[in-house]
């Protein structure tokens, strides 16, 4: 089954110009999003949530573990989900696409991020430069692999390469907390300059903040070119028929690691997501004319850019 090919962006159009100029029912005007925690789907929440509520709708956000996301599309309690790390999270994904309670649109929101495991610069400088060398650094480490929140996928593979002793990991332990708990791991490990092995990813700040190594030889674990990813939107599967305008603006919705990198960057620093977006929108206007084609007002018309960058004060 190739999962990113579920929903087609010619159904998503045909949807949205049977309907040209016609508001969403009523029932859309709340659009529900999941936050897994992750500052990456915090920022493109925060813009999608910026430029709904620029053109008259209610978004609204709630945290919830990678599993409870996806439960909560399947029961209609979430509406969309901007952040399916696609392989790492097929595993928890692929039951809910079989059962056809979940739809994955047809092109990643994100291409060239990756995720897998890293270290600081200086030890890999010191040899632990691949997953094959994790376990000749087991004293050092404490028998530690820092992960995320419970539940996540990355943590997962972790787990299960200490269960099956991939790598010679069957001593080792995982360390779970949050992403915000494993970078406070990270910083003191750096300041001590201690051995640590964590959960990395790209886009995120931790790339220019810290100066880390991705380990290779992760390729059966993570999949090749250090666990490289494309990020998929996840939906209810009938919420394009039922609200196909915000399905429209989720489907337009691209970025780039820079865009993402650089929407991060402040959210890291607790700023609000939404006024992060709405900042960065107001410095690159241009982004509106692609995520905004063929999406109306809330109340259906025309003047939808109008809207978000009366919003923003542009």
């Amino acid at each position: 089954m190739r999962i990113s090919k579920l929903v087609s962006a010619a159904a998503l159009a045909a949807v949205t110009a049977s309907s040209a100029f016609a508001a969403d029912p009523a029932a859309c005007r709340k659009v529900r999003f999941a936050d897994v925690g992750w500052t990456d789907i915090t920022a493109t929440t925060g813009v999608a949530m910026a430029i709904l509520d620029g053109i008259g709708y209610q978004p609204s956000k709630q945290i919830a573990s990678v599993p409870i996301t996806f439960a909560g599309l399947k029961k209609k309690q979430i509406d969309v989900f901007l952040g399916y790390w696609n392989p790492s999270m097929t595993p928890i994904v692929e039951p809910f696409v079989k059962d056809g309670s979940v739809k994955v649109l047809d092109e990643p929101n994100l291409v060239g991020a990756k995720y897998t495991l890293a270290v600081p610069e200086y030890l890999a400088a010191a040899g632990l430069k691949s997953f094959q060398d994790i376990a000749r650094f087991k004293d050092e480490l404490g028998g530690k692999i820092y992960g995320i929140e419970p539940g996540n996928d990355g943590n997962q593979i972790i787990a299960n390469m200490i269960k099956t002793n991939q790598y010679g990991l069957k001593d080792f332990k995982l360390v779970e907390s949050s992403e915000a708990g494993m970078l406070v791991e990270l910083g003191r490990a750096e300041k001590a300059k201690k051995a640590i092995v964590f959960l990395g990813w790209e886009p995120h700040p931790m790339n220019v903040q810290h100066k880390m190594v991705y380990l290779s030889g992760g390729d059966d674990s993570f999949g090749p070119n250090y666990g490289e990813a494309k990020v998929y939107t996840a939906l209810p599967s009938d919420y394009a028929t039922r609200c196909p305008n915000v399905a429209r603006l989720v489907n337009n919705l691209h970025f780039t690691t820079d865009i993402e990198n650089r929407l991060m960057a402040p959210i890291m620093d607790k700023k609000d997501p939404v006024k992060v977006a709405k900042d960065y929108i107001k410095a690159n206007p241009a982004l509106l004319d692609k995520w905004l084609d063929g999406v109306t007002t809330f109340d259906g018309k025309p003047e939808a850019a109008a809207g978000v960058k009366k919003a923003i004060g542009l």
